[in-house]
């Protein structure tokens, strides 16, 4: 038999290497305070962290920054993990989903806060401040009677919607009222107004 078509002997693997150690083991580690396990379980996590809170948050810059404070926990409450309570990455998506959901929320409710502040200063503003935005020829006492005719959520709504440029979503936040219902008021409001003015303009 020709030497050349004789199988060639696999090569003998080192009995010296060692498969990289799974995320479990370095959590182990990382649950002593092992600095160099934690560097390499980051590198590890870091990717599937930060494709979920990206997917929650939606912004880049502050994705980046919660999948930062997800890591940071990670390392600080290591001592809290158990294995026999799951992986260590659905341990650490488990924190990022809290994370970035917190976010979420925290970035609404500041969002509501603007909206309830502005809507605050403008309800409290004299109605001939807000009839200097309609024609010239409805006079302000007009405007303030008509609006004054209008219940108190019609009249709010329409205030935000035409005088505050505020939209269908940003009123229903405002006022915490479903869209539907705003949509509602906002037209029967307009309609009442119309009519109103059309009467004693």
């Amino acid at each position: 038999m020709d030497e050349s078509a004789r199988p060639r002997p696999m090569a003998a693997v080192p009995s010296g290497e060692q498969s990289p150690p799974t995320a479990e083991e370095l959590m182990a580690l990382v649950v002593k305070g092992d600095e160099r396990a934690f560097e390499q379980l980051y590198d590890r996590l870091a990717g599937p962290v930060y494709g979920l809170v990206r997917r929650i948050v939606r912004d880049t810059a502050q994705s980046e920054e919660v999948t930062q404070e997800v890591l940071v926990e990670l390392w600080k409450t290591a001592p809290r993990y158990s294995a026999a309570k799951g992986s260590a990455l659905n341990w650490a998506m488990t924190l990022a989903h809290r994370r970035a959901v917190d976010r979420v929320r925290s970035a609404r409710a500041s969002t509501e806060r603007e909206h309830k502040a502005t809507f605050e200063a403008a309800r409290g503003r004299p109605f001939d401040e807000v009839a200097e935005s309609v024609a010239t020829r409805l006079e302000r006492s007009q405007v303030r009677r008509c609006l004054r005719a209008l219940t108190e959520l019609q009249r709010e709504s329409v205030l935000l919607a035409y005088y505050q440029g505020y939209t269908y979503r940003q009123v229903a936040d405002v006022l915490s009222t479903p869209q539907g219902t705003i949509k509602t008021r906002l037209r029967d409001g307009l309609i009442r107004l119309r009519d109103c003015l059309g009467v004693i303009g």
